[in-house]
């Protein structure tokens, strides 16, 4: 088993009334790159700061390789950071940037020379060292940043939001530099988002985290196709949540005569109310009302409700009868036109169902 690098063991931080981060247990592996992922204010950051010892924790202990390092301040942890807003010197070339901690530490020339062109060849930016980061575009100074983390040999690279300021083209390009880079050093990786696709593509696993509490932690595939919660199957990926009562082991009703069946790891109860998550992808949308449910199981009758154009896709959101809203995605051009108020028919497969 890998060994864990960073351990937070029951970390709290509080603001006066306010509790940023609660009971907080976690551990990071050697090697991975785990992200932290959750919407604005759900104490992602908070973490990272409290691994990093830019703030201290309320209670709890975190450590480092095996070590307490809970009141060890942020420049004897070992760490490497980069932000979000990169925060390099302007007045200063590519190569002083990236030296300018080494020289504070009083290492000796070659050596600075040495570990600062390493890490400049590491971010692909062989050349650019007298170049000042007015100079460079967002992507090659967000490589800057990353090469003066990187210098320091860090034991953990921690990440705030470094793609965050980047256009969509460039910050999808730089996902798959920023994980080649962190692959080929081998780096033990914290990484903050709270972009779902950033976090599935680039992850070992993820942390998905809400009011300050931990959801769930998993490989990406395990949080997408199976949320442990209502607040997972909805943040991670989107998906249209249903309420329905069991009428038998692997049967729900949705509401009237309305009946489908699901795969469940466990038999349902009848009578039981459970919650239904289905994930848009896996929603079929063909014309015309559904046939009787002896001649298509899981197939049912409903009207387009809403339609949104997204280049190779179309979201459509069909209004069932009993008022619920299931959103299904259809690839471009249609093979079907539709319009809003038309019926058409669903098809929900049973083992695409996720029941909460």
């Amino acid at each position: 088993m890998a060994r864990a690098v960073v351990e937070l063991q029951g970390v709290r931080r509080e603001y006066g009334s306010l509790v940023a981060v609660d009971r907080l247990d976690l551990a990071v592996y050697e090697g991975e790159l785990l992200s932290l992922l959750g919407p604005s204010g759900c104490g992602k950051t908070t973490t990272l700061n409290l691994v990093a010892g830019f703030i201290p924790a309320s209670a709890g202990r975190i450590l480092i390789d095996g070590e307490d390092v809970t009141g060890r301040p942020a420049h004897l942890r070992g760490l490497g950071v980069v932000f979000q807003s990169y925060a390099l010197f302007p007045h200063m070339s590519v190569f002083e940037n990236v030296a300018f901690g080494l020289r504070e530490r009083r290492m000796p020339r070659a050596e600075i020379e040495r570990r600062a062109h390493r890490a400049l060849a590491l971010v692909r930016l062989e050349g650019r060292d007298r170049q000042r980061p007015a100079q460079l575009s967002g992507g090659m100074q967000q490589r800057v940043a990353l090469a003066r983390a990187l210098v320091y040999r860090p034991r953990v690279l921690l990440l705030d939001e470094p793609l965050a300021a980047l256009d969509k083209k460039l910050r999808e390009e730089m996902r798959g530099e920023l994980r080649e880079i962190q692959r080929s050093v081998g780096i033990t990786t914290i990484f903050v988002t709270h972009d779902q696709g950033e976090a599935l593509s680039l992850s070992d696993r993820i942390a998905v985290m809400n009011g300050g509490r931990l959801e769930q932690v998993g490989a990406p595939r395990e949080i997408y196709e199976r949320p442990v919660s209502r607040f997972v199957a909805d943040f991670i990926g989107g998906s249209s949540l249903l309420q329905a009562r069991a009428v038998g082991p692997d049967r729900v009703a949705l509401g009237g005569a309305l009946t489908v069946r699901v795969v469940t790891p466990r038999p349902l109860a009848a009578g039981q109310s459970v919650e239904l998550a289905i994930r848009p992808e896996r929603v079929r949308v063909g014309p015309g009302e559904a046939p009787g449910p002896e001649a298509a199981e899981n197939t049912l009758s409903g009207s387009v409700a809403r339609l949104i154009y997204l280049g190779a896709q179309m979201e459509v959101t069909v209004a069932l009868p009993d008022g619920q809203r299931v959103a299904a995605l259809v690839a471009e051009p249609m093979p079907l036109p539709l319009t809003l108020g038309q019926t058409v028919r669903l098809t929900l497969p049973a083992d695409a169902f996720m029941v909460l």
